[in-house]
């Protein structure tokens, strides 16, 4: 059997393609590490790296396991946050929910409605969070359920039901030029010169580059359009939040979004499952 110990080692020496390196990332001496990935290989009876002067690369067997064994190092890692969370909560049941900051807000508040009279509801914590967070959570244990968005969340790993399927529309400040037109292309509702789209932070915390301006919640995003700042490309389930002062154009060709709860595939959570079904039902 593969040690998680040994796994850590060979994701850390694929990921520098250094022996040298890998082994001050991990804190220790060369010579043990290097004797690590011998025996993790003859274990599996295939070379995993390619050996050269400069470092080392990945063998056709090293990409499978590198690939597996990330699956496998996220999965261990969520065990013992989701454990640690259950000690902190001294045993109490109770589900983390996952979900985009200021979306699919009136879907949630069904969905916590009606599962909270389920008789046999736990509680359920919500974190809201800026695009692009959800699913990292709920692969690494921070969460245990989420509400994500295709095309644009990774749902790959997932358990998924689909909750929603609906178009997306340009939210623009009213008294705008464009805001007469009766819809736009995509190509149109991303490029208007003085209503650049926001920039949504990467996972670092990092901002992609572009000219608009770097938010981190809808609100935000809002505020700035009625402003006369900003666009935004959103559901159209998002209207029923709108105030006035801002005027929603349809995106002929933009891909439709299937908004869908997940959670992992190998949870044994009542709660979790309560959740789902209770989304099913909605």
């Amino acid at each position: 059997m593969v040690e998680t110990r040994e796994l850590r080692y060979f994701v850390a020496v694929a990921e520098e393609a250094h022996v040298s390196r890998a082994a001050e990332r991990l804190g220790m001496a060369q010579p043990p590490l290097s004797r690590a990935i011998a025996q993790l290989e003859r274990r599996l009876g295939a070379d995993l790296f390619v050996r050269t002067p400069r470092g080392v690369t990945l063998t056709s067997a090293g990409e499978t396991l590198l690939r597996e064994g990330r699956v496998a190092l996220a999965a261990v890692e969520a065990a013992e946050r989701r454990t640690r969370r259950t000690v902190a909560a001294a045993g109490r049941a109770s589900v983390v929910l996952t979900a985009k900051a200021g979306a699919s807000s009136e879907l949630m508040a069904k969905l916590l409605d009606a599962y909270a009279a389920e008789p046999d509801a736990v509680d359920v914590e919500v974190l809201l969070s800026p695009p692009g967070h959800q699913a990292p959570m709920l692969r690494d244990g921070r969460a245990d359920v989420a509400i994500l968005h295709r095309p644009f969340d990774d749902t790959s790993g997932f358990d998924v039901d689909p909750l929603l399927v609906e178009d997306q529309v340009l939210i623009l400040p009213g008294g705008h030029p464009a805001s007469r037109r009766s819809s736009m292309t995509l190509a149109e509702a991303t490029s208007i010169p003085d209503l650049p789209l926001p920039r949504w932070p990467n996972l670092d915390g990092s901002y992609p580059d572009g000219p608009g301006p770097e938010l981190r919640d809808l609100t935000q995003v809002l505020q700035l359009v009625r402003l006369g700042r900003a666009a935004m490309v959103l559901p159209e389930s998002a209207q029923a939040n709108l105030r006035d002062g801002l005027v929603v154009l349809p995106i002929a060709d933009a891909p439709r979004v299937t908004t869908v709860i997940a959670w992992p595939p190998h949870s044994t959570s009542t709660g979790v499952a309560g959740l789902v079904r209770t989304a099913g039902r909605l």
